[in-house]
């Protein structure tokens, strides 16, 4: 048992131990659901219970232990799917300007290769030259 002399302090223990279920019984329940983030499944009032949501009204009984309600929900069919991104380019001036900004970070973080990825469209599409292992643009 926790004792916790805030709602605050009750959302900093839960939000730290991310558990499995979480039930909450309190006259701010809805605070409860709007700020905690780390749980499997969260039962709020008084009439909800971990049975109900397990059995009945839940979407499931498979949920992250040991913690790993901070990075991951419960299972859902979400889970069993494919998912795919692209993006496209679709103008030189969009490549040159989104090559600029691209180059500058890639810089910072210290990946000159992945910077002269950007570098050769800003070259290309911007007709800017920029020098090997600088950043475009200022």
């Amino acid at each position: 048992m926790i004792v916790c002399d805030s709602y605050e302090e009750m959302l900093e223990q839960s939000e730290a131990i991310a558990s499995e279920h979480v039930q909450v019984m309190t006259d701010r329940d809805d605070w409860f659901l709007a700020n905690m983030r780390n749980y499997g499944a969260l039962f709020l009032g008084p009439r909800t219970n971990v049975a109900y949501g397990d059995k009945v009204i839940g979407t499931n009984h498979t949920l992250p232990t040991k913690r790993a309600g901070r990075y991951s929900g419960g299972l859902w069919v979400g889970k069993f799917l494919k998912t795919h991104s692209y993006q496209k380019v679709l103008t030189d001036e969009a490549s040159a300007l989104v090559g600029e900004y691209c180059s500058r970070l890639c810089m910072l973080e210290g990946f000159v290769g992945h910077a002269e990825q950007a570098n050769l469209r800003v070259r290309r599409y911007g007709h800017v030259n920029v020098p090997y292992g600088t950043a475009a643009g200022t």
